[in-house]
């Protein structure tokens, strides 16, 4: 019995290079090649993927570099030029006192007092510092509620008097400016966390363009005065006194 010997060579440089290998099946010694099929390498070596990888990179670096620049810019526009040294020393101790950030003040001051926060300031009490926070609540009533910066617990709470009798017009003032604001008081302050420590949110009623006022302070002390938008969140420098 004759044995079938089957012979099928593919070279390394076809594979490498790429092109085609033919590969011959022969039965016997006398016997026509019984199969004939083509084995096809394709290497496209024109570096086009790599060009475009590389392209796509400077893209984003060009991206990256214009975006940090414009945050650049807007951290210098929103700096207080008109600090000397001694208000940025005072500054620098608001914002070490503040160990409970304003946003969890805000939201410590909600649990007490039911409404909508409009504003939160870190003062200076003297011998310490409080959280204060103003809150409008459903039925037009105003509490003023005080927060421990050092612990986040509620330390007082008071409904403020109309002794000026402009209480009704200032109300509806702000419910205007609450009115498709989807941001709220403790959101805003998480947005101007981002750019320092925060010591004071206040709604500005009285703007054309719905924001929430935000002024934070570097770990120099060094004052910084935002803007966070109502309804998108996003913070800019507060250009207003420009």
């Amino acid at each position: 019995m004759k044995r079938n010997i089957v012979i099928a060579t593919v070279t390394a440089a076809v594979l490498i290079g790429g092109g085609t290998a033919t590969a011959i099946a022969v039965s016997g010694d006398d016997e026509a090649p019984t199969k004939k099929s083509d084995v096809r390498v394709s290497n496209d070596d024109t570096g086009r993927d790599d060009d475009a990888d590389a392209n796509d990179t400077d893209d984003n670096d060009a991206d990256d570099k214009a975006e940090d620049k414009a945050d650049a810019a807007e951290d210098r526009a929103a700096k207080d030029t008109g600090e000397d040294a001694e208000d940025k020393a005072e500054n620098a101790t608001d914002a070490k006192a503040a160990k409970v950030d304003a946003a969890d003040a805000i939201k410590a001051a909600l649990k007490n007092t039911a409404g909508t926060a409009v504003s939160a300031d870190l003062d200076d009490e003297g011998t310490k510092h409080v959280w204060d926070v103003d809150i409008l609540t459903n039925g037009g009533a105003w509490h003023s509620v005080q927060v421990d910066p050092a612990t986040g617990k509620v330390v007082g709470s008071h409904v403020d008097r109309d002794d000026d009798g402009d209480d009704a017009a200032e109300t509806a003032q702000i419910r205007d400016a609450l009115k498709g604001s989807s941001v709220t008081a403790a959101e805003a302050a998480e947005a101007g966390a981002a750019k320092g420590t925060v010591t004071s949110v206040d709604l500005d009623e009285e703007g054309t363009d719905k924001a929430w006022e935000v002024d934070t302070t570097a770990a120099n002390g060094t004052g910084s005065d935002w803007r966070v938008d109502a309804a998108s969140g996003k913070i800019t420098a507060d250009r207003t006194n420009d």
